[in-house]
């Protein structure tokens, strides 16, 4: 058996990788994969048994490697969270695991896929299962206004005023006038699932910013690109070079 790693995170990588050679140690572990552009040029190559993918990657989100290539196998989702991919996931996959990984949810997860194995060898079921992601990704909402926390009011931004979402001690929403509102929210993978990819783009693991609002843009010389966001006082923002081309990309549509 064939099972494919997708997983930005070095060290949840090793863990995971080391669970499944515990759980199945007959099986040949591919990755670990951490961008959605190799995920794509290897599932177009190679067929693995199982995938077993973190939800975000590191240019992108893994739904996109699903959506773009044959399914032929299936895949077992992993998530920092619980609220919203889960919702989304749920049918279009063996099953969820929430981070950090459980070896007896792994061990379920598993055993799921070898009683599922048959089904996934039958056309039709995969046809189906393809239609399943397509529907989802071309009908899902966005969000279009979030509430945030300004001492003891609460107010209400729309998401065309939101120039980005900065991780600190807390999850900070940066409105477009320069003031910064403290969210509910535990995590940035849990806000870029809210998030249309066409609008906000993951920077880096601390900010999530908005197209509208990229004032300038510069590389250095080691092939990092800096962004400038309006308004001024946010932070200059540095995108990885791993990134930089897929981040070129979203700016240029």
């Amino acid at each position: 058996m064939k099972i494919l790693i997708l997983e930005d995170e070095h060290l949840v990588a090793e863990s995971l990788m080391k669970l499944v050679r515990q759980l199945e140690p007959d099986a040949v572990i591919e990755g670990p994969v951490d961008n959605v552009i190799e995920a794509k040029e290897i599932l177009s190559n190679s067929r693995p048994d199982l995938v077993i993918s973190d939800i975000q990657l590191s240019d992108g989100i893994s739904l996109d490697v699903f959506t773009e290539a044959k399914i032929n196998c299936p895949v077992i989702f992993t998530t920092a969270y619980n609220e919203y991919a889960v919702r989304a996931f749920k049918v279009n996959s063996i099953d969820y695991l929430l981070k950090p990984i459980d070896k007896k949810e792994l061990k379920a997860a598993l055993d799921k896929f070898h009683l599922l194995q048959s089904k996934f060898s039958n056309e039709q079921y995969v046809q189906q299962l393809s239609e399943l992601f397509s529907d989802f990704r071309s009908g899902k909402k966005y969000k279009e206004r979030f509430t945030a926390h300004h001492g003891r009011n609460i107010v209400l931004v729309h998401s065309k005023d939101v120039a980005g979402f900065a991780k600190e001690e807390v999850i900070y929403l940066v409105h477009s006038d320069g003031k910064k509102y403290i969210t509910d929210y535990r995590s940035l993978d849990e806000i870029e699932e809210l998030l249309d990819p066409r609008e906000f783009y993951r920077a880096n693991r601390q900010y999530i910013i908005s197209l509208s609002h990229v004032d300038t843009m510069r590389s250095d010389e080691t092939g990092k690109v800096i962004v400038r966001l309006k308004p001024q006082s946010f932070p200059e923002i540095i995108v990885s070079k791993e990134k930089a081309a897929a981040f070129r990309k979203w700016v240029e549509g």
